[in-house]
């Protein structure tokens, strides 16, 4: 969703710099076209890190069994796209 409102935010300061040619006395809208640019850029970066960074977790299960008396221990691990079994 951020990488989305990453190209948004660049888009709209894209137009609000190069095709919109209005002159207002109280706002200069070439700079917030480019403030715009750039937070959009940010927000991107921000979404790609987001995306890319994996976090890892596990799952130990530790059971024992009655007739044995053995002790078992299973242990799980998953990334986080992926579900644990």
């Amino acid at each position: 969703m951020s990488i989305g409102a990453g190209i948004a935010l660049f888009v709209i300061g894209a137009i609000l710099v190069f095709a919109v040619n209005v002159d207002v006395e109280f706002v200069n809208l070439d700079m917030i076209g480019y403030i715009l640019m750039g937070a959009g850029f940010l927000v991107f970066l921000i979404g790609i890190v987001l995306m890319v960074r994996r976090r890892s977790t596990e799952s130990v299960t530790r059971t024992v069994d009655p007739v044995a008396g053995e002790r078992v221990t299973r242990t799980e691990s998953s990334t986080s796209g992926d579900p644990v079994v």
